[in-house]
């Protein structure tokens, strides 16, 4: 049965960078040509969210409805759509759009598009009951996974999916924070035969603990050396001072990935950890084609997600909770009124 449209919809809504989100009842959007409009069920809450809110990231369309780890359901579509019908459960990543016409778009990496348009930043996201997408970059989601436990995967599993492909054929993998993404991908990658090292701020062990639920080789603070040397390590923690101790910590030829959107200053370090071909390299937001694979994945492994919901109304408390660091897992939003 066809859903009828609502006139309004509840959003909680970034005004200015710096300050808390404000509840308010907003216009329903409705879809135009391409698009589609989705009844939200859930909407996880990401680290980029905080660095968006904290002005941390420059020029975010304002006001703006933050969040790209949106799962729910096609209530409506516009013109020239087809790939998705109504009542189709979906998944909303960060990339919202792409020219399709750049040199990078041209060459596979429509991750670098030069006009790209992202969602919770330059479009409307899942702070809300409600959003339009362009149906081109929205995922099918595998089955077995509920609402809450899918949100997650659209930008913790995506990044550290591209940020695990970065890392080549590594064995040996050291994650730098072990929260929402490092709690995927080391999932992913002790599915592949890796071993993995698991590194967090110094006396979280309770985040240590959860590390070795999941199966890690060794879980320590990041101010240890690993028992063995590392064939690379990714860094999902926003700490630019990481990037020197995770060098130490790799074997010759070995790589650093840099896997968030936003990092601290790099502090100098000297050349000797970095020689021996040892590389850095960041990763930038992702493609398609990764996230099909991903959820490929995904229905192969069936993940253990650590997932906390909270009701719309609490965003800013999640965001306050997942700036503290003191969090396992991921905080997911479960649209809804404020009454």
């Amino acid at each position: 049965m066809k859903e009828s449209l609502s006139a309004e919809m509840a959003a909680m809504v970034l005004e200015a960078p710096g300050r808390p989100l404000q509840p308010i009842q907003a216009p329903c959007p409705r879809p135009g040509p391409g698009e589609v409009l989705v009844r939200i069920s859930s909407c996880g809450i990401c680290r980029t969210d905080l660095h968006v809110a904290d002005g941390e990231l420059p020029q975010p369309k304002l006001p703006l409805v933050l969040g790209h780890e949106i799962v729910g359901r096609i209530v409506a579509a516009g013109s020239s759509t087809g790939r998705f019908r109504v009542g189709d459960r979906v998944g909303i990543p960060w990339l919202g759009w792409t020219c399709g016409e750049c040199r990078f778009c041209r060459s596979g990496r429509e991750n670098l598009c030069e006009r790209a348009r992202f969602t919770g930043y330059q479009i409307d996201g899942g702070y809300a009951e409600y959003t339009v997408a362009d149906e081109r970059y929205c995922f099918e989601l595998p089955t077995g996974y509920s609402d809450i436990e899918a949100a997650p995967l659209l930008c913790a599993g995506l990044i550290g999916y591209r940020s695990l492909s970065a890392a080549g054929d590594a064995r040996r993998l050291g994650l730098y924070g072990f929260g929402a993404a490092a709690h995927l991908v080391s999932q992913v990658a002790i599915h592949q035969g890796r071993s993995v090292f698991a590194f967090t701020r110094e006396g979280d062990e309770q985040s240590q603990a959860f590390a070795r639920s999941l199966g890690v080789a060794w879980a320590g603070s990041s101010a240890q050396a690993p028992p063995e040397l590392l064939d690379a390590a990714i860094i999902f923690a926003p700490v630019g001072s990481l990037v020197p101790v995770a060098l130490a910590a790799v074997e010759k030829g070995g790589i650093v990935v840099c896997a968030g959107i936003h990092m601290t200053r790099i502090p100098s370090f000297p050349y000797e950890i970095l020689w021996g071909e040892r590389s850095i390299r960041s990763v930038a937001n992702l493609t398609r084609q990764d996230g099909e694979e991903f959820f490929r994945i995904a229905a192969e492994v069936r993940l253990r997600i650590a997932a906390e919901p909270l009701p719309l109304a609490q965003a800013n408390q999640g965001l306050t909770r997942l700036r503290s660091g003191l969090v396992r897992g991921a905080f997911v939003l479960t649209p809804g009124g404020f009454t």
